[in-house]
């Protein structure tokens, strides 16, 4: 049960929810690197960390220690689609917010 203060997007973007979640954080994480410059640093980072997120995610999606709910069932290269997604605007993110507080150093 939710605290009564935290919206149930849940039902209002059913299978979406995921995917929504990811395009609205990716949109802060382009936001923060677009405004300091960094869209090359962290695409390096998203390239470096992609094909040891995709094999920890593949392999702890297939042993069962996660499930993914609220996705949309669109798999590719064996794990949902969001997770992809998820893989880029994590690291995105971290880069962006990172060079944001550079910035004011």
């Amino acid at each position: 049960m939710l605290p009564w203060f935290v919206p149930d997007v849940g039902a209002v973007f059913g299978p979406y929810t995921y995917l929504a979640s990811e395009v609205a954080f990716g949109a802060v994480a382009f936001a923060l690197l677009y405004r300091a410059g960094a869209l090359r640093r962290a695409a390096a980072t998203v390239a470096a960390l992609y094909p040891v997120a995709y094999v920890w995610d593949w392999y702890t999606l297939t042993i069962g220690v996660f499930a993914v709910e609220l996705r949309t069932g669109v798999d590719l290269l064996g794990i949902p689609v969001e997770e992809h997604l998820f893989m880029v605007v994590v690291p995105a993110l971290v880069v962006g917010f990172h060079e944001t507080i550079h910035d004011y150093d």
